[in-house]
């Protein structure tokens, strides 16, 4: 069998189990997210928490739930960082600098799970389970939270501007959806060679008859909710390349569907959350349009052989797994930059020149496509409101979606979500590009480098985490700066998410009516796509023509 047609059956078994599980787990999680009923473990964690989980909150109250949330989680990971050598389990691991404890704290709690170090040889199991493992789940419940709460605006009429309550949502999406979700993968993840253990370093022979200290951990835990929440960051430095954590193509092809299980499943969420099913096929059609485009183009790139990559036989083996090979690696490393995973199975600084512009590209677009657990659809359902608002425009309509006004309040929250991210990374490669330290870090230089800081950026404003593999970021002032990054790329656009939430929840219902322009059509679908990608080529042509454009053609 040719490369060809292996490349495309691993894409399609991908299709056809997202195809399979995308109605049943939709409906699961829309059925979560509006329950009114609490299970035993959940009524217990509302009475620790002294919160009343059937009390409606506004926006604004929503909001500061989740931040004072959030704040704790960044404090109480930073001081596990700080006093990890004082932890049982540490297994001789020292204690992160002020720097590094900053930047993976921020990072996990805003679900980049961005990693300056290399985890065999700075955190301890504890760190890890108690820390890190903690946060993939309640970071992507967040995303999926902030995603109900701005589904409930708009199917919510005349009201006060009440979107819900956010620690019902948080418990509900971690105990309910993650999970258990997490606990099947885990089991299969174990049963497929995935380690599970709480081994320290262990001394073996090697067949070249020297030592080698092999760490073990309790990996494949990790490992499910680190692909289901879209979180991304590894047991070990190697990542999803180490045969710990993905040991055979099998296992692969199991990892990109659990980074995609859920994000594809969102669609299907809210179009039953907004009473329109119909829109949840449209968001669906135009995020499996551009992920399929993505692994296609990305795909070509990496198995075209010598005409991208000089030197290569046959395709683009530099940085990649033999028993993954080039096709395996591209639809993984489309997938994980196409959602906000950030997981890697190859060496991004080794990809051809157009196949790291694909990853990138993937990040740019704000990872809609389908993106992270909630926020890819959150981005989505933004560009439709832009969609709409250009299409009323063109016609001299006012603009509406779901029967809801899109006036000038509306449209600047949604100019700000849309501006947010660009500025972070654009700003933020500035900075760095500008500047000694941020210089000093280049593995290359010229348009190759310029890309190094780019992807940095991209990663961390887009809350990705996937790292181009070039670029020395593990200094404080890498670790600083995409902290921040990381911070204002998750929050800001969250804050106002739900500031438009509220003002849709207040504004009443208006029906369709002959005017009303159908979101629903093909050719809608369409808009939305050419939407999406006009968005971002204004954003970032000029930095992507610097950067792997310029690399392609040289």
């Amino acid at each position: 069998m040719s490369a060809t047609w292996i490349a495309i059956g691993q894409i399609g078994i991908v299709v056809l189990v997202l195809a399979a599980t995308h109605k049943p787990l939709g409906d699961y999680i829309f059925r979560v997210m509006t329950s009114t009923r609490h299970l035993a473990v959940e009524r217990a964690g509302y009475r620790v928490m002294r919160v009343d989980p059937d009390a409606e909150q506004k926006w604004s109250t929503y909001l500061l739930s989740l931040l004072g949330f959030s704040l704790a989680s960044v404090l109480l990971l930073f001081g596990l960082g700080r006093l990890q050598d004082k932890l049982p389990l540490s297994i001789g691991m020292g204690p992160l600098d002020p720097a590094g404890a900053w930047n993976t704290a921020v990072s996990f709690v805003t679900n980049t799970n961005w990693q300056w170090y290399s985890g065999e040889a700075a955190a301890g199991h504890l760190f890890q389970m108690a820390g890190l493992a903690v946060q993939n789940f309640v970071s992507a419940a967040v995303g999926l939270a902030v995603l109900a709460a701005l589904a409930r605006g708009f199917s919510r009429s005349g009201t006060d501007g009440r979107v819900g309550n956010f620690w019902a949502d948080l418990v509900r999406g971690t105990v309910r959806v993650l999970l258990p979700l997490a606990i099947v993968a885990a089991l299969v993840l174990a049963a497929a060679g995935v380690i599970q253990n709480l081994n320290a370093h262990t001394e073996i022979s090697t067949l070249a008859g020297g030592a080698q200290s092999v760490l073990g951990g309790p990996v494949a835990s990790q490992e499910a909710i680190k692909q289901l929440g879209t979180n991304g960051g590894g047991f070990f430095n190697a990542n999803s390349a180490h045969s710990y954590e993905n040991p055979t193509p099998w296992t692969n092809a199991l990892s990109v569907v659990l980074m995609l299980l859920i994000p594809f499943a969102m669609p299907r969420m809210f179009g039953r959350m907004v009473g329109d099913r119909r829109q949840g096929w449209a968001i669906l059609a135009a995020m499996s349009t551009l992920w399929v485009a993505a692994v296609g183009l990305l795909t070509w790139a990496e198995m075209a052989g010598p005409g991208l990559a000089p030197g290569a036989a046959g395709g683009a083996m530099e940085g990649k797994e033999v028993r993954f090979g080039e096709a395996a690696s591209a639809l993984f490393a489309a997938s994980t930059t196409m959602t906000s995973t950030g997981a890697v199975n190859s060496m991004h600084d080794s990809l051809t020149a157009p196949g790291g512009g694909v990853a990138l590209l993937g990040m740019m677009l704000g990872e809609v496509s389908p993106g992270g657990v909630g926020s890819g659809l959150i981005g989505m359902v933004v560009l439709i409101v832009v969609a709409v608002f250009l299409a009323g425009l063109m016609v001299g309509r006012t603009p509406e979606y779901l029967g809801k006004k899109v006036g000038q309040h509306e449209i600047t929250l949604v100019a700000l979500y849309v501006l947010t991210m660009p500025a972070v990374v654009l700003i933020g490669s500035a900075i760095a590009i500008a500047t000694p330290s941020g210089l000093a870090g280049q593995l290359q230089g010229g348009p190759h480098g310029l890309s190094e800081i780019v992807y940095a950026f991209a990663s961390a404003g887009n809350n990705n985490g996937s790292g181009f593999g070039g670029l020395t970021s593990g200094t404080p002032f890498y670790n600083t700066l995409l902290g921040l990054a990381m911070l204002i790329g998750r929050f800001v656009p969250i804050a106002l998410v739900l500031a438009l939430a509220g003002r849709l929840a207040r504004q009443k219902t208006t029906p369709e009516g002959a005017g009303t322009l159908p979101t629903h059509t093909p050719l809608f679908v369409g808009l939305l796509v050419t939407v999406t990608l006009v968005v971002v080529g204004l954003t970032f042509v000029p930095v992507l023509s610097l950067g792997p454009i310029v690399e392609s053609l040289s």
